[in-house]
């Protein structure tokens, strides 16, 4: 049995506690910490930048709040929007409920851009500054032979994309396996931590290299659920609609590729956020995706804040990967949903 539609002022309640969760997940962000900080101190301290009081904060304590924290929670914030409305967006646009941000061999890509970085550096070295940008390099050369080889000519279907993308992703992925079998343990060790996902070397240097991609590839997707609508009928009867099915999954893909593979090249590999997010929005507020991308972008940086927060205190003073923290909350979440569309009250 099928759910209705929920009604408008559910979908306003989702909305507002959807807020206010992403309120409480920027506010343990910046509280939470080997060294904790008030909130209300924080809050002065942020004010007495306006001109308005004066700060109570050490000078230690300013900057683990600003320098450290704070990169840190809007770094998590905008992995979490792009990776969750990118998951939105692929299931929408495979009709494919298993569809995630990694679907076209971006993770592959990335994955071996960061090892031919990480691996020819010396013993002892730290991961070295350009890793980011091979690893943008190479999602997006995965994506756009994934692209190449699937999407060409007029018969082209989701169906063969993903397998284009599965054959991709299984190239770049033994390229990776080779390169890290030539390679020493201690390089070996950087990329599985890279590959595992962190927002430890969060800065504001990372946020800015990743703002412009996140914003404009977020404002596409948003723009495009009116289309994901329309084609969530089949492609057939979305272009007797007038839509340009062919123009609309090249603009959605390319935008959430593009914003997945920024995202990526900075914090890692960071599973099940583009999966579980938008599935537990659509059973909140039902299928269209006009109401399950803008709030998905909410949840999301919420989720991935509030995952950030467990993965750096609760084994302090180290941490965990973050990408152990969102598969250990995304996995059960996940058997969860299945379970629910398997009985049909989704």
């Amino acid at each position: 049995m099928r759910m209705t539609a929920p009604s408008t002022s559910r979908v306003v309640i989702v909305g507002l506690a959807t807020v206010a969760l992403l309120g409480l997940a920027v506010i343990l962000g910046l509280v939470v910490g080997p060294t904790p900080i008030a909130t209300g101190r924080i809050v002065g301290d942020a004010v007495s930048h306006l001109g308005w009081g004066h700060s109570t904060l050490t000078s230690l304590q300013s900057t683990i709040v600003w320098q450290l924290r704070a990169p840190r929670m809007v770094l998590g914030l905008l992995a979490g929007s792009m990776l969750a409305v990118a998951g939105g967006t692929y299931q929408g646009v495979f009709r494919n409920p298993l569809a995630d941000p990694y679907l076209l061999g971006v993770a592959a890509g990335a994955g071996l851009g960061a090892t031919l970085a990480i691996v020819n550096v010396g013993v002892g070295a730290s991961v070295p500054v350009w890793t980011p940008w091979l690893a943008f390099a190479g999602a997006m050369v995965a994506v756009g032979a994934t692209w190449f080889i699937g999407a060409r000519g007029l018969n082209s279907t989701p169906a063969t994309l993903v397998l284009a993308g599965v054959a991709v992703s299984a190239l770049f992925t033994s390229a990776q396996t080779f390169l890290q079998q030539q390679s020493s343990t201690q390089s070996i060790a950087r990329v599985y931590i890279w590959l595992l996902g962190s927002l430890a070397s969060a800065n504001w240097g990372s946020v800015q290299i990743v703002v412009p991609y996140v914003a404009v590839c977020v404002v596409v997707c948003l723009f495009a659920a009116r289309a994901l609508d329309v084609m969530s009928v089949g492609d057939e009867e979305a272009r007797s609609l007038g839509l340009s099915v062919r123009s609309v999954r090249l603009l959605v893909v390319g935008a959430s590729s593009l914003g997945t593979a920024a995202i990526v090249s900075v914090v890692g590999l960071i599973g099940f956020v583009g999966i579980i997010v938008p599935h537990i929005v659509r059973l909140l507020v039902g299928t269209s995706y006009r109401r399950i991308l803008p709030i998905s972008v909410v949840f999301g940086a919420a989720f991935l804040v509030l995952c950030d927060t467990v993965a750096r205190t609760v084994m302090a003073p180290s941490e965990l990967p973050l990408g152990v923290v969102t598969a250990v909350v995304g996995a059960p979440v996940f058997v969860v949903i299945l379970s629910l569309r398997r009985w049909g009250t989704t």
